[in-house]
This record gives structure tokens, sequence and C-alpha cells, in this order.
């Protein structure tokens, strides 16, 4: 596509070409090409390697530190209802971190070279590219720097005892919300309620991409009143 005069070669290394789009960049990277390719982002393999990821190992990698999280609090004294109290708590938070990492990171409006170029490596190839099944998840080395910040967050909300059972709980979140990602955009689910969910994603990014910021449910769209019309 042209804009500004430039054109983006799509057989080419993407990463350092979208930024030269300028103001016209918001509205290349949300007309999507479907195909389950994945386009190359980077000359270097070792770069390339870095971008791409499995959606399993999101589990693999994760649920081991949820547990030890967890246990930490119980060795630290917390007791099994606080534990009970603690988990569900931080999914809870996780699902409002999900909502607002989406709406205001995720779509935010960008114009420069660089902004164009960080966006469209955290989200913005996702729209151009939603049926990629290796850009769907999060690369753990990003996760591994959204959870500093969380951690420090659980700490100042509940203090040192219980901060690691409500971090396990929102790290357990994050791992329900990843894993949901990807089986919305390459699962056939069969139940109802998943089904609708699939069908609420999909009008996020076919429809209209400038509602429905829920990925795991639309409740914060119905609270914050983002919900997109019905169709």
């Amino acid at each position: 596509m042209i804009a500004q005069e430039f054109t983006v070669d799509l057989h080419a290394p993407l990463a350092f070409q979208v930024g030269h789009l300028g103001e016209a960049y918001d509205q290349w990277v949300h007309q999507p090409i479907v195909c389950k390719e994945s386009p190359r982002f980077f000359k270097s393999d070792f770069c390339e390697f870095l971008t791409r990821t499995v959606w399993w190992a999101i589990p693999v990698v994760w649920l081991p530190v949820v547990c030890w999280s967890i246990s930490r609090s119980v060795l630290m004294g917390c007791t099994f209802p606080q534990v009970a109290v603690m988990v569900p708590s931080g999914m809870f938070i996780w699902t409002l971190l999900e909502y607002i990492i989406h709406r205001f990171l995720f779509h935010i409006k960008t114009k420069s070279y660089w902004g164009n170029t960080a966006h469209y490596l955290i989200h913005g190839c996702h729209h151009k590219h939603p049926m990629d099944g290796l850009r769907l998840v999060f690369p753990p080395a990003a996760t591994a720097i959204l959870c500093i910040p969380l951690w420090n967050l659980s700490k100042l909300v509940v203090g040192p005892l219980m901060a690691p059972a409500l971090f396990g709980g929102e790290l357990l979140g994050y791992i329900i919300y990843d894993c949901t990602h990807y089986y919305l955009h390459h699962g056939h689910p069969s139940i109802n309620s998943a089904r609708n969910l699939k069908r609420y994603h999909m009008n996020h990014h076919f429809r209209i991409q400038t509602l429905g910021f829920g990925v795991t449910s639309s409740f914060w769209d119905w609270i914050l009143e983002t919900l997109p019309p019905k169709i």
C-alpha cells in the first residue's frame, strides 16, 4: 500500500518499513491480511526468533511461577482462606489490566517513525496479520518485563505477606488470557459461550477495531462503555 510516497514491501522484513508510513500507518495496520503465514520482521535470524512464540510456551513457562508464588505466601504464614481470596482477586485484577493495556497501549495512535515501529512490534502486527499463530501470545521476555510493575503493584495493594498469592493470581489470569486469545483465533469452539466470545473478538478485528477491548470477557467493555453495537 502507498502512503506518503512509501510502499510497504510485504515480502521484505517489515519492522523497519512501517515507520515510514507516518500518519497513514493507523489505516494501513488496521487493514488485516488473513493468512496463517508468519511475515518476516527482521533480517537477523536471532531477532526474528525472539518475536515468535508457540502458544504452549505460556503455561509451560509461567504456571510453575504461579505455583511458586502462591506457595511463598503459604510458607510465610498466609492462611488458606487468605490465599483463597487473594488468587481470585489477582485474576480479577488481571481482567482490568488486560482491558487497560489493550485499549490504551495496544491501540494508541502513532505517526512518528519510532512510534509506528514500536506499535507494530507490540500489537500492530497482530491486527495486520491476525492469524499469525507465532505472534499471537506474549514472548516470555516481554511478560517478564510486565511482571515487574505487576509485582510492585501487588506489594503496594496487600503488603509483602499476601503479595505473592495476589501476584500468582494475576499471573494465572494472564495465562488464561493469552491461551484464550490464541484459542479464539485458531480454535473451533462448540460451546455457545465460547462461540460468542470468539465472535466478539473477531468483531474487534474485522468490523469495529476501536471497540470491544476485552478478550476473556466483555465485562469491562460493558462497565466502561466500549461495547460494540450488536450485529
